[in-house]
């Protein structure tokens, strides 16, 4: 008959290629999205390290310069060690 008229396998096939299309877009949005944040929160860890870094640096240098200073009993090798003399790590 009309072999340039729309017929249901035609629009079917259509139809399944628009929804795939449809649903390709919203996953690649949702990764890339995902992707952006984590690269934005590797950012935000990296300038936190760099923090902490500086921090460290300068308590080591105030730690330093109050050591001459600071006259604490240190306990010799033959002195148990008690536990108000020890200083936990983190």
């Amino acid at each position: 008959m009309n072999d340039l008229g729309f017929n249901t396998l035609n629009i079917a096939s259509m139809g399944l290629f628009l929804l795939v299309f449809i649903i390709g877009l919203v996953v690649w949005f949702f990764l890339n999205r995902a992707s952006v944040r984590a690269n934005e929160q590797i950012m935000l860890l990296n300038e936190l390290l760099e923090q902490q870094k500086k921090q460290t640096e300068l308590l080591m240098r105030l730690g330093q310069m109050n050591s001459p200073q600071n006259d604490a009993k240190v306990p010799a090798a033959g002195e148990p060690i008690m536990f108000k003399d020890f200083i936990a790590e983190r």
